[in-house]
């Protein structure tokens, strides 16, 4: 019974996944040990009940995932938690209470408190969080006015203790009883699924791991001593992961292996616990490394995006996305490296050049090439595709239109959870991490309704016209059964008519402003010859596997196959082959005030690594 309703579950997110996204790809699952126990600590976690969704969809193994028991209490989320035998985390955020009085700092290691009662609400251990930004550790109560706390302050904890502020308290969870469930799921080689940074955001780098996982691991180990848990890292790299119809990619990393000699100093405790628990962490976050993007921020994010997509050797190739993200990451490993580098420095501001060059014609860069058509050959291509555009709107306007209430109500719920978490969070840039996962719950709880609406509507209607009860009652199921089929197949011509829009325009430069186009085309060729002679000529120091010529061996983009197609030829070919618009990618958007003119429409993919 218990596979059975796990099967049942992963069945159902893969539909609601390939309805969401318009493509995922999966990367080195075939590294997922078959046997050994395992634990899976997967990051970014920036799609917050998508991305254990995600996991489920693409791992081979049966698995339990950790999650917080505030959850359980969610009627859908909890739900699937328990069928799928979560394990249940308290976390001492879902604990917390407002202290009496108010508290400032008192120098040294001490606060003390106007009109409180720390005798009675505080313990040793427990946390006092202050705002979003400061949370200190409670070593001693002293009396209902002074607590001493575990280590000195930092000076900005100081100046924002320095007045009498009202206070919150977070208390100390025991979490033996946790770590007891997950040492006998491993114990039984199971596998459990943790999410190391805590709470899922949308920042465009990962968060400090927590030491959660590497103490599970050493601690199941130590108190089972022919058990070899594995660790296996899994990084999830969305592309607009917020966004309806965007695109994904699940990489699994190569396993981590325990040394028993880490296992044995757990077991002294003390200073050599703490090594050994800090050893498997930072082999955990390098893990993590080797599957995701990490970029400091979001213009570094942009400028790695433009290079990748100017790069020749993977310019002239077919890329899939999966290889794309691991393109990504590696010329994000250049530019560290590289950094102060002033050459680097003068590659970057001619990129930057080049992209708000972009953005005053309203292009991106997968579109220059396709200025090269003459006004002559242009036009009557440009005229087919607004034909197009116009048949694909005459066709996706009825689904829109009844779909609208529902799309309404997912913007509006989701925004409001949106608002919500961001003011709960001290962690959070835009709470953009929790959207999609109530557009999907809002989908999945109205949708039904809304359909049952239309199909009341239709019985009524022809039961009014005399039709009879059977004949009525017949065409409403049918109704029923076949509006979702129908309502996607109108969503999908919206989006192919999104599509046709955005490529009329270098159709447009190249009839109404063909001598703009070729400089244009130049500046793109100047620049990509640039960039590509300094990658490979310092690429190798970077990367010791740096390879100029592994593209080769990949089929070549046909660019004047992309000029001469119409756009249903073209279709899927082009949103798989070109990745336009990266402002979104992974767990971001936008966050630059000098990208804030930047059309944040999603665009086809290319991938690939050098």
């Amino acid at each position: 019974m218990d596979r059975v309703a796990y099967d049942a579950i992963r069945s159902t997110f893969s539909v609601v996944t390939s309805i969401f996204f318009r493509e995922i790809r999966t990367t080195g699952v075939h590294q997922v040990p078959k046997e050994d126990p395992c634990i899976f600590i997967v990051a970014p976690h920036a799609n917050q009940f998508i991305d254990p969704g995600m996991v489920l969809i693409s791992n081979p193994r049966h698995f339990s995932p950790l999650m917080a028991e505030a959850s359980f209490k969610r009627k859908v989320i909890g739900t699937g938690a328990r069928l799928l035998k979560a394990i249940s985390v308290i976390r001492p955020q879902d604990l917390a209470t407002k202290g009496s009085g108010k508290l400032r700092y008192d120098g040294e290691d001490t606060l003390m408190g106007f009109d409180t009662e720390f005798k009675s609400q505080v313990q040793p251990r427990d946390l006092i969080a202050v705002g979003k930004s400061i949370k200190v550790a409670v070593v001693e109560v002293i009396s209902d006015t002074q607590i001493k706390l575990s280590a000195p302050l930092s000076e900005e904890e100081k100046a924002g203790l320095k007045d009498q502020v009202s206070y919150k308290i977070l208390p100390h969870v025991d979490q033996s009883v946790l770590y007891e469930k997950v040492h006998a799921r491993l114990a039984e080689h199971g596998s459990i699924v943790i999410f190391p940074e805590g709470g899922s955001h949308d920042r465009t780098e990962m968060l400090p791991l927590k030491a959660g996982f590497a103490i599970m691991a050493l601690g199941a180990m130590a108190e089972h001593e022919q058990l070899n848990v594995k660790i296996v890292p899994i990084g999830l790299n969305y592309f607009h992961p917020h966004r309806f119809r965007s695109r994904a990619v699940i990489s699994y990393g190569s396993p981590i292996d325990i040394d028993r000699e880490l296992v044995e100093k757990y077991k002294q405790g003390g200073p050599a616990k703490r090594e050994a628990i800090a050893k498997l962490m930072k082999d955990g976050y390098d893990g993590l490394k080797s599957v995701t993007v990490n970029a400091p921020n979001y213009d570094t994010l942009m400028i790695i995006a433009a290079a990748r997509r100017l790069y020749r050797p993977a310019a002239e190739h077919k890329l899939r996305l999966d290889q794309v993200v691991e393109l990504n990451r590696r010329f994000l490993l250049g530019y560290k490296h590289f950094q102060n580098d002033p050459r680097l420095k003068e590659l970057e501001r001619k990129v930057k050049a080049y992209t708000n060059t972009l953005k005053y014609f309203g292009l991106r860069d997968h579109q220059v090439e396709r200025t090269k058509s003459t006004p002559f050959s242009a036009l009557p291509l440009l005229l087919s595709r607004l034909m197009q555009l116009v048949f694909l709107a005459v066709v996706g306007f009825p689904a829109l239109v009844l779909n609208s209430p529902i799309v309404v109500l997912a913007l509006v719920i989701s925004r409001r959870k949106q608002r919500d978490a961001l003011a709960g969070s001290n962690v959070k840039i835009a709470a953009r991490d929790v959207l999609a996962t109530w557009k999907v719950l809002v989908v999945a709880v109205f949708a039904p309704a809304i359909y049952a609406l239309y199909s009341g509507i239709l019985f009524a209607t022809l039961y009014a016209r005399g039709k009879g009860l059977t004949h009525a009652l017949s065409a409403a199921a049918l109704s029923y059964i076949a509006q979702p089929f129908l309502h996607y197949l109108g969503v999908r011509s919206v989006e192919n008519g999104l599509d046709v829009y955005r490529s009329i325009k270098p159709l447009m430069l190249a009839v109404g402003y063909p001598d703009a186009a070729a400089q244009l085309r130049n500046m793109r060729e100047r620049l990509s010859d640039e960039l590509t002679a300094f990658v490979n000529a310092n690429g190798p120091s970077a990367l010791p596997d740096f390879d100029p010529r592994k593209f080769e061996e990949l089929p070549n983009r046909d660019k004047s196959a992309a000029q001469l197609h119409g756009i249903f030829d073209e279709t899927p070919a082009i949103l798989q082959n070109w990745l336009g618009d990266d402002r979104t990618l992974f767990n971001f958007r936008e966050q630059s005030a000098s990208s804030s003119s930047e059309d944040d429409d999603e665009t086809s993919s290319n991938q690939s690594l050098s």
